[in-house]
């Protein structure tokens, strides 16, 4: 039995002689993998910290759990340092706080890794006039080399790709577009500190022409005859890029189906997108 608040848990156990001892421990939520969830809130030092995690793991081990995580605020930093004493591995981090876990069963660890992919988009926009929206970059590899690419950018977090995909179009040419569909995407790894990275080629329809082209980003913009583009030095030299340039002419050109986004209710009520060819499946 026990009671709690927000950073602290009170739980009677028996002890010899029949009496009821109360132990005071940190306030967890269990989850659905036998572990539990710490979401430190309150400021704490670390004097006081450390006997409340040796007493909450001594008991949590006890009745069995499996993994103890402890979310620490930034603000609470120096209790990063005693929790690692403890036994306890970094998971992840995020601007605002750092997720630390400890695999304390006996058991094999089983514990998900962190995030292995880093997402992004590469945008194909094409007028009428089988122009092509292209930019060159201030910064990055592509900084100084004279090579025209297509729009590119990281998906956010809680970011549909097609509306990431809008965005960055906006942002950094000022084109509105309307997402229509997906027409490849690469994988790669060891790209950004280690992790993997997913790029999906995406191609949009203009919505206006007018570029006013970001400042801080991009040095130059420009709508651009699309073999022009493919007929890059760079673009024929390297496979990825010219790999990409081929698709986006092919579906200029002739009947080539991508992946539409269609959305869909997944069984915790929420809606996803799920991405496939609507041209040769109509039925769904």
């Amino acid at each position: 039995m026990s009671t709690s608040t927000n950073t602290l848990a009170i739980e009677k156990k028996m002890v010899p002689g029949n009496e009821v001892q109360q132990v005071e421990l940190l306030a967890g939520v269990e989850d659905l993998y036998g572990g539990i969830i710490i979401d430190m809130e309150k400021t704490m030092d670390s004097e006081a910290f450390v006997p409340l995690l040796r007493a909450s793991l001594s008991q949590w081990k006890q009745r069995g759990k499996r993994a103890v995580w402890i979310k620490l605020p930034i603000e609470l930093a120096n209790l990063v340092e005693p929790a690692v004493k403890e036994g306890f591995k970094y998971h992840h981090a995020e601007p605002d706080y750092v997720m630390l876990v400890n695999w304390i069963s006996k058991s094999t660890n089983s514990l998900p890794k962190n995030a292995s992919h880093r997402v992004g988009i590469s945008a194909f926009v094409m007028n009428d006039k089988r122009q092509v929206l292209v930019v060159q970059e201030k910064s990055g590899k592509f900084k100084g080399t004279g090579v025209w690419k297509f729009p590119t950018g990281v998906v956010d977090e809680g970011e549909d790709i097609s509306m990431a995909a809008i965005r960055e179009v906006k942002e950094e040419t000022g084109i509105d577009t309307e997402f229509v569909e997906i027409l490849a995407f690469r994988q790669s790894h060891k790209s950004f500190f280690t992790k993997s990275d997913l790029l999906f080629v995406c191609m949009l329809r203009p919505r206006s022409f007018d570029i006013q082209k970001q400042d801080t980003e991009i040095e130059a913009a420009q709508w651009m005859p699309v073999e022009e583009y493919a007929e890059q030095p760079f673009m024929k030299k390297h496979d990825s890029f010219s790999s990409v340039a081929k698709v986006c002419l092919t579906k200029s050109e002739k009947e080539y189906a991508g992946f539409s986004p269609i959305p869909r209710t997944t069984a915790s009520g929420k809606t996803s997108y799920l991405y496939f060819n609507t041209k040769d499946l109509t039925q769904l």
